[in-house]
């Protein structure tokens, strides 16, 4: 089924053309990511969809079942509101009566005798039935605990950036809709919560159109790619692997297309200047021709973002972290870690959120002490510090003004001076752009910009802190690609797999409670390691074989536990599902009996946590069961 169709949509900001005659329809069950560099009109195209952005010209054709859900990168919060609140912000029919129901439970509890709120209960009881809502509640907190939000009541005015983003998103996620659009939805999620989200996704029945920067995540997820790019739109059936080799093959087409075209202009420019006159019907013909070519748009070459700088010189020592610890209050973050930083090191930094990550790096650059321990750097270490906020970005300053603050000119790979000038046309900032105040740019703008004044400054240890947060996939790939030939140290915090795996050579682990592990090698191959490590050892029994025959059955198995638990688990998930079934059969017959409602509900979460548990131990007991069948 047709859900929303797009016919010559046009959108300009000027004299600068964002969207230009684009066309597209979303099916259902579609799953669409949406790429293309900062500041073409991405987010536009999507605030087009949801109806909050006007356009020039054009029309859409919506579906009389649409309804949408729209995850945006700048939601409104309120701070007097609690997590719940927050959640139910909506305007939509279904949450307008899911507010009104847990006003009316909230006052039912104060004033138990109260005929009319107990008759209005009554009322709102029966409109949940009809939209079969009762589930909302449950499954947003159990979204928000899967996001890391525990704490339901907590003020949005308490919380972190990171933290709002995560609300909004589980708000996205439960609004009932058979379109839901996602800008950026992997921002400030950790390893772990990703890989949940994108099991959620798959698993949604309904369309999703996406922009996000997250190459696994379009991988794994995505059934159609859009690139936005110059205004017009390429779609591509597949996934992101799939859109790398068929983008290869229309650009060498296009590319084919415009040397026949510049071959044909310079024989029939020749032609014209031997002074051909033009009295014959054909000489006429060919005069006509040239001008026809001439007059035709060449097929544009898609802009390259460069970036080619030196770094300056870098001793032998570069930074010595002597037994650090850290913690603030009671919470410990860093505990007794002492790490050597090398010349040739890419040290990625995980762990999940608010764990300490950030943290490290400030102490590592200065900006914090730590409780104990010492931090040496080497005399010509130069530090270059890409934050999360680019909080020391003057906003009023014009594009050129604040590069040129790092820089006049920079060396670039083979030597050569280049000017503020040069690289920002290098990093896609037009000549007109360079006098644009910054306040002006699209937030992937500013932080493609930001990466650039910080090579303007030659440094030659370059700290990372979420580099894949609004970097686009053309810069963060040219940025992966600057790295693996940049010849200082490289220290990066990052939730964005694909990127830890192009670019890192080792880890550093935060396990929580200030413990710190080190791995070396990229992020998928520790994570082998970890299943490796976790897996429980298979149980010793005593044997009389020759040494020589112990080890030829040294291989992969089960344990006895976990052949026990997998021929059960099957049986283990079906029991679970009835149970879950009949709790949902008694919410559906408890009526305006809230006190009766709020123990089942409560014991309805129970029960899917423990469902959730059985089906994550199945997967994991299933995926040991193909690796043991593989060594055989």
């Amino acid at each position: 089924m047709n859900l929303i169709t797009l016919n010559n949509i046009s959108k300009s900001y000027g004299e600068k053309t964002i969207l230009n005659d684009i066309n597209f329809t979303i099916n259902s069950g579609e799953k669409i990511g949406l790429i293309g560099i900062n500041g073409t009109g991405k987010s536009t195209l999507l605030k087009i969809l949801c109806g909050l952005t006007d356009y020039d010209s054009g029309s859409i054709t919506t579906s009389n079942e649409l309804s949408i859900s729209y995850l945006s990168q700048n939601t409104d919060f309120y701070d007097d509101s609690t997590v719940m609140e927050q959640i139910f912000k909506g305007n939509s029919k279904e949450m307008t009566i899911l507010k009104a129901y847990e006003k009316a439970i909230h006052d039912a509890a104060l004033n138990p005798k109260d005929e009319k709120l107990q008759g209005l209960i009554v009322d709102l009881t029966s409109k949940l039935d009809a939209l079969n809502l009762w589930d909302m509640e449950s499954e947003a907190k159990t979204i928000l605990t899967k996001l890391g939000i525990k704490n339901f009541e907590e003020k949005i005015g308490n919380l972190s950036g990171g933290q709002k983003k995560r609300i909004a998103l589980a708000a996205a996620l439960i609004t009932p809709s058979n379109l839901l659009i996602l800008d950026e939805p992997t921002n400030h999620l950790d390893s772990e919560t990703i890989l949940w989200l994108e099991k959620y996704l798959t698993q949604k029945k309904g369309a999703v159109f996406m922009i996000t920067h997250d190459r696994y995540f379009l991988d794994r997820i995505i059934n159609n790619m859009f690139e936005l790019h110059n205004g017009k739109i390429y779609t591509y059936t597949g996934n992101y692997s799939d859109f790398l080799s068929k983008k290869l093959e229309r650009e060498e087409m296009e590319k084919s297309s415009e040397d026949k075209r510049q071959n044909l202009l310079r024989r029939e420019l020749a032609w014209i200047r031997r002074g051909a006159k033009a009295r014959s019907t054909k000489q006429k013909a060919r005069i006509q021709r040239f001008d026809e070519l001439n007059k035709k748009e060449s097929l544009a070459v898609q802009d390259k973002i460069e970036i080619s700088a030196q770094s300056s010189r870098l001793g032998k020592k570069v930074i010595e972290l002597k037994n650090i610890s850290k913690s603030f209050g009671s919470k410990k973050l860093i505990d007794d870690f002492s790490f050597i930083f090398s010349k040739s090191d890419t040290v990625g930094i995980v762990g999940p959120n608010g764990i300490g990550k950030s943290t490290l790096l400030n102490i590592i650059t200065g900006k914090i002490l730590p409780d104990s321990g010492t931090v040496d750097a080497g005399s010509t270490v130069k530090i270059g510090y890409f934050s999360q906020e680019s909080k020391d970005m003057d906003e009023n300053l014009r594009v050129i003004e604040y590069v040129r603050e790092g820089a006049e000119f920079i060396k670039d790979e083979s030597g050569e001076l280049i000017s503020a000038s040069k690289m920002l046309e290098k990093f896609l900032f037009t000549g007109e752009m360079q006098w644009t105040p910054i306040s002006k740019l699209s937030g992937g703008e500013k932080r493609r910009l930001y990466l650039l004044r910080i090579l303007m400054e030659a440094p030659n240890v370059l700290i990372l802190d979420e580099p894949t947060n609004d970097l686009d996939i053309e810069t963060l790939t040219l940025l992966e690609d600057y790295l693996d030939g940049f010849s200082g140290s490289v220290i990066t915090v990052s939730h964005d797999r694909y990127f830890l795996d192009k670019v890192v050579n080792k880890l550093i682990i935060f396990k929580g409670n200030g413990k710190i592990e080190y791995n070396t090698g990229n992020y998928s191959e520790y994570l082998e390691k970890a299943v490796l490590t976790e897996e429980p050892k298979p149980e010793k029994i005593k044997q009389s074989k020759p040494k020589e025959e112990k080890s030829k059955n040294n291989k992969l198995k089960f344990s006895y536990k976990e052949q026990r638990e997998y021929d059960e688990i099957d049986g283990l998930i079906e029991t679970a599902e009835k149970e879950l079934a009949e709790l949902e059969s008694q919410i559906n017959s408890a009526g305006s009996d809230y006190v009766v409602l709020q123990e089942l509900l409560a014991k309805k979460k129970e029960q899917e946590e423990k469902l959730q548990n059985l089906y994550d131990r199945w997967e994991y007991l299933n995926e040991l069961a193909e690796r043991i069948k593989d060594h055989k």
